[in-house]
Parts: structure tokens; C-alpha cells; sequence
């Protein structure tokens, strides 16, 4: 496992072939879990650092540990909220479809974003340069909303966070090659899968 400690809060990320993601995000003494997946270590640091408000589920099928770490801290389960009231978050709508449903953060003073599904940094995403990519399920038609934003921190559920210029310039690089980089992502998908695993 992965701990990234940073001025947002902390970031983990899973050795495993789709390197699953959790964040952390810490504002006014007060901790929201985004898409966690119960890590002891990872917990325990993210605890340190204030006190329990929310878990955040962004993606419908990200069950991940929402409802048991919520349960056990004794704090909301928010399942793609519409809004965070009382909160430094703006929820932005991605995906709503039969099949996928998906919001995604953005927090404006320290310019994080939250994708949780939608675009990632893990190999079986990032076949551009830059770092990032869109979920192959979505590459014909990207969540070009995010366009609009420009992160000094990217914080995906897939994958490490990225950091300074670079996060804005994977998040628009991988917006605009999401259709003419499909090939080589569903070269890429079974090639990470198959690395990870050796």
C-alpha cells in the first residue's frame, strides 16, 4: 500500500492490478472519507488528522467499505450526493445512466479534484504521456465537464494522485484523447491486469 500525505489530507492506494484508491480530505479539523477501502494503517493516519464528518460514496457500484467504515465511526454514509452543504465541496454530476451512475468533488481553495471512476492514473488508464486517462467505458463520450476545472491536485479512485501543472495537464490531455487513445487503452487494460499479477 500506497500513503501519500498532503495539505488536502491523505491519499491510499492498493498493490493490486487496478490500484484502488481512497482519499482523506481534511478541512476545519473535520475528515471526509471519499471511496475508502479499510487499510488499518491508512485509517489510523487519516483519523490523526481530525475528526470523522462523512463517507462519501462518488460512484454507485464503489461499495468498496463505505457502509462499514461509516457504521463503525459512527458518521452519514452520502451516497452521490447532490450537494455537500456545510461542507468546502462542490458535487459536480458526470455520469448518470442505467448502467453507471458517478459525481465527482472539487474543492476550490486548494483546487482539488475527486474523480472516483471516470478518469484514472493506474496503467489500465494512463496511455497518454501526461499520466491520465478516461475509464474505457467512457472514451466515446468523456465527462467533458471537467474540462471547466483546472487541479493543482487530481485525486482519482484508480491509481496514484497527481501533483502541480501536471494534474491539469493529464486531466485535459486525457479528456481530449479520450476517443483517438480508445485503441491503445484496450491494449493497455489487459496488458496492466496481466503486469500487476506477475
Amino acid at each position: 500500500m500506497l500513503l501519500e500525505e498532503g495539505p488536502f489530507g491523505l491519499t491510499w492506494e492498493l498493490d493490486e492490478p487496478m490500484a484502488r484508491s481512497s482519499q482523506a480530505l481534511v478541512d476545519g479539523g473535520r475528515v471526509w472519507f471519499v471511496d475508502p477501502i479499510d487499510e488499518p494503517a491508512a485509517l489510523e493516519r487519516a483519523l490523526a488528522l481530525g475528526r470523522p464528518a462523512a463517507v462519501l460514496q462518488l460512484l454507485d457500484r464503489h461499495n468498496r467499505d463505505c457502509a462499514a467504515l461509516a457504521e463503525r465511526l459512527d458518521v452519514p454514509h452520502l451516497t452521490l450526493p447532490d450537494a455537500l452543504p456545510d461542507t468546502p465541496f462542490e458535487v459536480i454530476p458526470l455520469v448518470d445512466t442505467r448502467f453507471w451512475r458517478e459525481v465527482a468533488l472539487w474543492w476550490a481553495e486548494p483546487r482539488v479534484l475527486v474523480v472516483a471512476e471516470a478518469i484514472g492514473t493506474a496503467p489500465a488508464y494512463a496511455v497518454g504521456r501526461m499520466g491520465a486517462g478516461v475509464h474505457i467505458g467512457l472514451r466515446l463520450r468523456p465527462p467533458r465537464r471537467l474540462a471547466a476545472y483546472e487541479p493543482e491536485h487530481l485525486l482519482v479512485g484508480h491509481g496514484p494522485a497527481l501533483h502541480g501543472p501536471r494534474a491539469t495537464a493529464a486531466l485535459h490531455e486525457a479528456l481530449g484523447r479520450s476517443r483517438r487513445d480508445l485503441p491503445r487503452a484496450a491494449i493497455a487494460l489487459p496488458r496492466a491486469l496481466v503486469k500487476v499479477r506477475h
